[in-house]
């Protein structure tokens, strides 16, 4: 029987592998924490503008006379509260807005036209404990195992060693050892935070889960490279090689080949259409603005006269309409932006390391789903926000500062609760 006190010892004896230990579990560490202040300054960031547009509307609104100028003067904070382990996988945060500031006018400008953050430090990446997990841990795993059978070789002991029947296992003994204490050194600090920040036991097991496979995989894919070359540096380079196009090249293709396959319509046209529609619509017949309005609300035709130039019925109508003008290129570009992330998910089963933050962002609630179910929401909301104008926009419901007090507030969606309105 092999001692596996004796193995661990002389695993831990070895420099290389103290420091390719003490670097991983430094840059976990690392990750953690600055997955932890960037969720900190997100909450601090909501919490502060959640106070001042709140401050900001309930002073506006004591400005106004009329449903009309309260309704446009109004304005509302939505945000996608990050997830307990949002800490451990940025995921799409870095990239698509997860916070708006929202009116009664048309919804679709006021999403396509956010801030979307810095797009070009989001393509270089970020450190995070997914990226670490993802992308690192095959270089540790190189760094501690490619010289596994070779040094042996030098040392004139490798044929001695695969002589004695009793260590025949010997080599599969030491890299899954290996392995074994890199994933120890990773996955500690993580579990840490996890505790800390009461992550769900489902979605934290989840993301152990993966980081075990992507560990075993690459475990075995140089014990497998260095069972068949001499030369440790041949292991090294040729390992290095399938990390160059498993980790980057494979993802980076998929997401080229996808992105030319199913195309999806420009958040930008649909923004200039929906702006275009607004702005003609001042040129138009009332009526022209009216009739596709009472289609989609037929409940205020009796209402929907309009007398005068200017009534704020009319001006929030063609403000419906310019949304429901771009509705059809809104749904494609997010039925295709789905599409887009199924097929990734395909192209994910070509590379561990894709897949191992894909099951990550989707664990922590960052990833593409996450990001439609916001925008869900937020449309969810402005529908809310449209009940409660209508009635007194068209004459139905007196407007007065005490009705005002029933402004719906914004909820963040969780799950699937939130709906298109």
């Amino acid at each position: 029987m092999l001692s596996l006190k004796n193995e661990l010892w002389l695993a831990l004896r070895d420099r290389m592998v103290q420091a390719t230990l003490a670097v991983a579990f430094i840059l976990s560490t690392l990750s953690v924490i600055a997955g932890f202040a960037a969720v900190s300054e997100q909450q601090t960031l909501i919490e502060e503008l959640e106070r001042v547009v709140t401050e900001d509307r309930d002073y506006v609104l004591t400005q106004q006379s009329d449903a009309g100028g309260a309704a446009y003067y109004s304005y509302h904070f939505t945000y996608d509260e990050p997830s307990a382990l949002a800490f451990a996988a940025q995921g799409v945060r870095s990239e698509l807005p997860w916070k708006h500031r929202i009116r009664m006018l048309a919804v679709e400008g006021q999403i396509y036209e956010a801030d979307t953050g810095n797009p070009e430090l989001a393509l270089a990446g970020q450190l995070d404990f997914t990226f670490v997990a993802a992308v690192l841990v095959p270089i540790f795993l190189i760094v501690l195992l490619h010289d596994l059978r070779a040094s042996e070789s030098r040392g004139r002991r490798l044929e001695l060693l695969l002589a004695t029947a009793q260590t025949s296992g010997l080599f599969r003994w030491r890299t899954t050892l290996r392995a074994s204490l890199l994933f120890v050194a990773i996955v500690l600090p993580f579990l840490v935070g996890a505790l800390i920040a009461g992550s769900p036991a489902g979605p934290t097991l989840a993301i152990v889960a993966v980081v075990a496979f992507n560990v075993s995989f690459w475990g075995l894919l140089c014990h497998f490279v260095a069972s068949r070359l001499s030369s440790g540096p041949t292991v090294a380079a040729t390992v290095l090689g399938a990390w160059f196009v498993l980790a980057l090249v494979v993802p980076t293709g998929g997401k080229l080949l996808v992105e030319s396959t199913v195309s999806v319509p420009d958040g930008g046209d649909i923004l200039l259409t929906q702006r275009e529609a607004v702005n003609d619509a001042w040129d138009l017949p009332k009526q022209a603005t009216m009739e596709p309005f009472l289609e989609r609300y037929p409940e205020w035709s009796p209402y929907a006269e309009v007398e005068r130039p200017f009534e704020w019925k009319w001006y929030y109508a063609f403000q419906q309409v310019g949304d429901q003008t771009v509705e059809p290129l809104s749904q494609s570009l997010r039925a295709g932006v789905a599409k887009r992330d199924a097929r990734m998910a395909s192209v994910a089963f070509l590379s561990p390391t894709l897949l191992t933050e894909r099951i990550a962002t989707a664990a922590a609630s960052t990833d593409v789903s996450a990001y439609q179910r916001y925008e869900a929401c937020v449309r969810a909301f402005h529908a809310e926000l449209r009940a409660f104008h209508y009635p007194m926009l068209f004459g139905v419901e007196p407007y007065s500062s005490e009705a005002m007090e029933a402004l719906p507030k914004y909820r963040p969606c969780t799950g699937g609760d939130s709906n298109d309105g």
